[in-house]
């Protein structure tokens, strides 16, 4: 949920979305579509799909508890080499290095002073994990790298490991070492008149009940151009939001009603 979207849409959500899917198996219980209604507001829905899939997952293979092993992890839906160390750091307080953008940051500035690959950060992090210590070191390095070694601006007067930081040492060379290092952020085209904007309105859309066959391009957004709507459609059949009809009626998956949004 936190992937993308800003904290304060996330807080006012996830109370009720756990209500509702206490757990994988009631997760995975309901249609997807109803999964997806439910996710109103917190980001991409494709998400939401890939959650469904992690839980069906989770209870077909895992009698329903979330595996504590990192390949497991891995192999559940949506589930890349951050999200399968958050869960073991976080989850199950487990020693492995969480690598998100504000920790390969620090890791490229302050411990290697030039830029790494994603093996190259993952292995220096998973190398500074105090043994017993994983979920406070992984809050620690996370909070570091947003509040102190920022990406523009770093604090390098408040640095709590200025004197050792291998950038610093340096004399703070160009170019910086975080800039192109893995899991550094990159920006991000415009969402105003993007297909990614075409895409929510149509699922939004959806959330109240199936659209008829002709009305994807206006519930897009873009009522004089049928054919953008329905290369849109397409991607969103293709990632298991949308269904389509014989007649070419569109609805969730499941055709989940209306009245599963809180």
């Amino acid at each position: 949920m936190l992937c993308q979207t800003q904290v304060s849409r996330v807080a006012e959500r996830y109370g009720a979305f756990l209500e509702r899917y206490p757990t994988p198996a009631a997760c995975s219980a309901a249609p997807v579509g109803a999964v997806v209604a439910e996710w109103v507001g917190l980001g991409y829905n494709r998400r939401a799909v890939q959650l469904h899939a992690a839980a069906t997952v989770v209870v077909t293979r895992h009698g329903g508890a979330v595996p504590a092993d990192l390949d497991a992890l891995r192999q559940l839906p949506g589930v890349g080499p951050y999200t399968a160390r958050a869960v073991l750091a976080f989850a199950f307080e487990r020693d492995v290095g969480v690598v998100d953008t504000n920790a390969a940051r620090s890791l490229a500035r302050a411990v290697a002073g030039r830029r790494l690959s994603a093996s190259e950060a993952q292995a220096a992090a998973d190398a500074l994990v105090p043994p017993g210590q994983g979920w406070a070191w992984n809050q620690t390095m996370l909070d570091f790298g947003s509040g102190i070694c920022r990406s523009r601006l770093p604090r390098c007067p408040q640095c709590p490991v200025a004197e050792h930081c291998a950038w610093a040492r340096a004399g703070h060379p160009q170019p910086d070492p975080a800039v192109a290092s893995v899991g550094t952020a990159r920006a991000q085209s415009a969402f105003s008149g993007s297909d990614r904007q075409g895409r929510g309105r149509l699922v939004a859309a959806l959330r109240h009940g199936p659209l008829p066959p002709g009305a994807a391009a206006a519930a897009a957004g873009w009522p004089g151009d049928a054919e953008r709507a329905a290369r849109v459609v397409s991607g969103l059949v293709a990632d298991g939001l949308v269904e389509r009809g014989a007649d070419g009626s569109l609805c969730l998956p499941g055709g989940a009603p209306r009245s599963l949004v809180t």
